[in-house]
């Protein structure tokens, strides 16, 4: 039989044992510990060139490497890193290979790994992300189902940064606005809408992509924007990141806009935004379009019949939600306990949906922001009320509260 699993090193020791003490001839001896001949003698010189050390199992790894980097080829490589410590593998491959023709240098792959372990590779910065937006986005039906909108790449005008927003209608591809801004902040951005509904009424929604003012770190990707748009009830959407193809019409406005308005800039931000206002009429009453039959956008739109109101209405809900309103700081209170929930909707009515086992789900208006589970809150005891920042499962989009007493 084969040496017991449970010890193989003593099996071998008792074979060794029986060895010296010659009873037995070498065949019966192996035959009886159930090893060949070849076996018994490759233990048995084990044991005489390493004594008991010399039965224990020996690594298995090759002891000779053939695909091996060679030192003198990592010297290199490292050398190039340090002097060159912001490029990558691609970079110091194609330097090293033109200043060393006749030497075979590993692939990219292979050189970042290397540099992994001698400890030259920077860590990567984390990406914080917005949520992705939960629904499937919406169909160009008809004039004003779907805005979209976007900042075309800023470049520079007059020594300072322009930052184009531009707004176009899906359905017509009509160039609503095409805005010089000098920096993307929500308040210009803002008025910017505010005029752009004045004059043509409301769309039913809004499609986007993930950077700000559009969308935040908050639950639901939330902004002061988007929260904004939600209240005049215009639904707010979202493309994946990564995906400009989501929004492909709109940018394909952007390569004929920055074909024909910036290469080159003008020489200030009013001679810029005349050119702008120049193309806008142009793209939308004079140039063909060949996905509309070689008409213009403008002979497809028409302003939609929701306008813009005086008051901004109040959002509502289902009569069996619980309607509560965050308080300044973006905080609501459940069961004495306080959640955060966001600094975009301070001061604004939300919709709690009980959902059974004490839990309630949290709407801003149509838009879910997560699930409350005050069961699962921590008590926390202070000299004053305290609210902890929410911290958001993504997975599960559940909100963390604490409980909070007074000492």
């Amino acid at each position: 039989m084969p040496w017991k699993d449970s010890s193989p090193v003593q099996e071998r020791m008792k074979f060794i044992a029986g060895f010296l003490e010659g009873e037995e001839n070498f065949s019966e001896l192996c035959e009886r510990f159930g090893i060949s001949r070849k076996q018994g003698y490759k233990w048995k010189e084990r044991y005489e060139s390493g004594g008991v050390e010399g039965l224990k199992d020996r690594s298995r790894a090759p002891l000779h490497h053939p695909q091996a980097v060679a030192a003198s080829v990592v010297d290199l490589i490292v050398q190039a890193r340090r002097r060159h410590p912001l490029w990558g593998p691609k970079k110091l491959l194609v330097v090293l290979a033109r200043r060393y023709p006749t030497i075979e240098f590993p692939v990219a792959s292979t050189v970042g790994e290397l540099l992994r372990k001698k400890g030259l590779n920077g860590k990567r910065r984390r990406v914080r992300r917005s949520e992705p937006y939960p629904d499937s986005l919406g169909a160009y039906e008809k004039p004003n189902s779907i805005w979209c909108a976007d900042f075309k790449g800023h470049f520079a005008v007059g020594g300072e940064r322009c930052h184009p927003l531009t707004i176009s209608d899906g359905f017509s591809r009509y160039l609503l606005c095409c805005k010089a801004l000098p920096r993307p902040l929500s308040e210009p951005v803002q008025q910017t809408f505010e005029r752009v509904f004045r004059e043509f009424g409301l769309p039913d929604a809004i499609r986007t992509d993930n950077g700000p003012p559009f969308s935040t770190l908050a639950p639901a990707g939330l902004s002061r924007l988007a929260a904004w748009w939600i209240r005049l009830g215009i639904r707010p959407e979202r493309i994946m990141p990564g995906r400009p193809d989501q929004n492909g019409r709109h940018e394909r406005m952007h390569l004929t806009l920055k074909a024909e308005t910036a290469k080159p800039p003008r020489s200030s931000f009013k001679a810029q935004q005349r050119a702008f206002d120049r193309f806008r009429t142009e793209y939308n009453e004079e140039r063909p379009h060949e996905a509309l039959g070689n008409d213009t956008p403008a002979s497809h739109y028409t302003a939609s019949t929701r306008t813009f109101p005086n008051k901004l209405p109040e959002l509502e809900y289902p009569s069996h939600f619980r309607v509560q309103r965050a308080m300044h700081n973006g905080v609501i209170s459940v069961d004495g306990v306080q959640f955060y929930l966001s600094n975009c909707i301070d001061d604004e009515y939300v919709g709690l949906e009980p959902v059974g086992d004490d839990c309630w789900k949290v709407y801003f208006g149509p838009v879910e922001l997560g699930l409350i589970d005050p069961r699962r809150a921590k008590p926390l005891s202070n000299r004053r009320l305290f609210a902890l920042l929410l911290r958001s499962d993504r997975k599960h989009r559940r909100f963390y509260g604490r409980a909070v007493t007074r000492s």
